[in-house]
C-alpha cells in the first residue's frame, strides 16, 4: 500500500531562500488584519488598521499586480507556508516631488522580527523589480524615527536621498519627518 504526503502547492511569482511571494487570497485577510492591528507593527503609522481596511488594502494589491506586475506581496514562510506579512512594492502618488514613483515597503508579523526577512525579502523583491520588470529606480520611505526600516533600506544597497515631510502626515508630529532613500538598476 503507497501512502502519498498531501502537499500543498502555492504558485508563488518568486521565492528566496526562506520566502515565497504570491498574490493574494481572500482567505489572507484575518491574518493579516491581525498583523494590522498590531500596534507593535503599527508603530510607526498613524493608527491600527481593521479588517475592513485590511480587505480593501488586499483588493488594492489585487489590482495593482493584475495592472502593473508588482504589489506589495502576500509573503509566506516556506518553511511552513503561513503567511507572515507583506514585502513589495507599490505605487506612491501622494504630492511630493518625487512622485509618482515606485516605492518598496515591508510590514511583517513581530513573531518573524529578528530573523532577517525584511532585509531577504526586499533584496528579493529589488531582483524581482530590476531583472523582471525592468524597472530602472525604486524608493524607500518611512518616518525618520523608523530606526529598524532604515536599517533595512541601508542593508538592500538604497542611499539616502532627502528628508521630507509627508503630505500625508502633516498632522502627526511624531511621524510627518520622513527619509526618503532609493536604488537604481
Amino acid at each position: 500500500m503507497c501512502v502519498s504526503n498531501s502537499i500543498h502547492l502555492v504558485d508563488y511569482l518568486f521565492t528566496s531562500e526562506r520566502l515565497g511571494f504570491r498574490n493574494w487570497k481572500t482567505s489572507d485577510i484575518d491574518k493579516m488584519a491581525e498583523i494590522n492591528a498590531n500596534k507593535q507593527v503599527m508603530e510607526f503609522f498613524p493608527s491600527t488598521q481593521t479588517a475592513e481596511q485590511t480587505a480593501l488594502f488586499i483588493e488594492r494589491m489585487q489590482q495593482l499586480l493584475a495592472r502593473k506586475g508588482f504589489c506589495y506581496f502576500a509573503v509566506d514562510a516556506l518553511e511552513d507556508g503561513k503567511l507572515i506579512g507583506f514585502i513589495g512594492m507599490a505605487e506612491q502618488t501622494f504630492d511630493a516631488a518625487f512622485t509618482p514613483c515606485i516605492d518598496i515597503g515591508w510590514r511583517l508579523h513581530p513573531d518573524v522580527w529578528g530573523k532577517g526577512y525584511a532585509t531577504e525579502g526586499a533584496k528579493a523583491c529589488l531582483e524581482y523589480a530590476f531583472h523582471t520588470l525592468k524597472l530602472k529606480k525604486v524608493y524607500a520611505m518611512a518616518p525618520a524615527i523608523n530606526q529598524k526600516s532604515i536599517a533595512v533600506m541601508q542593508k538592500i544597497g538604497m542611499h539616502y536621498v532627502t528628508n521630507f515631510m509627508h503630505p500625508l502626515l502633516l498632522s502627526d508630529e511624531r511621524l510627518k519627518d520622513c527619509v526618503l532613500y532609493e536604488i537604481n538598476n
